[in-house]
């Protein structure tokens, strides 16, 4: 049965009241913060600055605060609603993509990027989170993938790809993230593969003679 008119009118009335007191709630808490984007994209980039000084310090707490703090220029951008990873001209998106580095180039930490490391003889494309990334919320070593760059030759599957996220690993000062990237991809050839790359599938070779 139904519920009676006036029962849904005032769940709605609650609806909106709550609605509003997080409207209010997201007002106070991000008042301090950019309201445009034009003004949203440099203040990101100076959280990144800050978050890339201390990874390299390893100073955990204040790594942790400061992605927590990289979400809400988005969520002011947004207008407090849901959704800022939402499509690709969603406020995190934007962020991201207009502070990633440039091409090729090591990022920072905390910012989105790609760029090429060699281990073992292997040139890898690594693709790094930045502080929105999977888990960075509580896992201090940000998540990445792996791609293969030479398909003709070994590496560490057999698809060209590999993806590395909650890397559980103490902090260590000093670490860049290529660095960083170097020595997971080490560990997982000792650990994980007993020291054996193992041949690419023809499947997923690209820019390699199939026949």
């Amino acid at each position: 049965m139904s519920a009676p008119q006036s029962q849904l009118g005032f769940d709605g009335l609650l609806r909106a009241a709550d609605e509003a007191n997080e409207a209010r709630k997201v007002e106070r808490e991000t008042a301090h913060l950019p309201s445009t984007m034009a003004e949203a994209i440099p203040f990101y980039r100076l959280l990144i600055r800050q978050h890339h000084a201390a990874m390299l310090a390893a100073h955990v707490q204040t790594v942790l605060q400061l992605r927590k703090e990289a979400e809400l220029p988005a969520v002011r951008l947004n207008g407090g609603a849901p959704g800022i990873f939402a499509g690709e001209e969603s406020p995190g998106c934007v962020l991201a993509r207009e502070t990633a580095a440039a091409e090729d180039a090591v990022t920072l930490w905390g910012q989105e990027g790609a760029f090429v490391v060699a281990v073992n003889g292997m040139r890898i494309r690594i693709e790094l989170d930045g502080m929105f990334g999977i888990g960075c919320g509580f896992c201090f070593w940000p998540g990445f993938s792996a791609h293969a760059v030479d398909h003709d030759r070994p590496f560490i599957s057999e698809t060209g790809y590999r993806s590395f996220l909650g890397i559980h690993a103490d902090p260590v000062p000093g670490l860049t993230p290529d660095a960083f990237a170097e020595k997971a991809i080490a560990a997982c050839i000792r650990r994980d593969l007993k020291g054996r790359l193992r041949p690419i599938d023809r499947r997923y070779r690209k820019g390699c003679d199939s026949g």
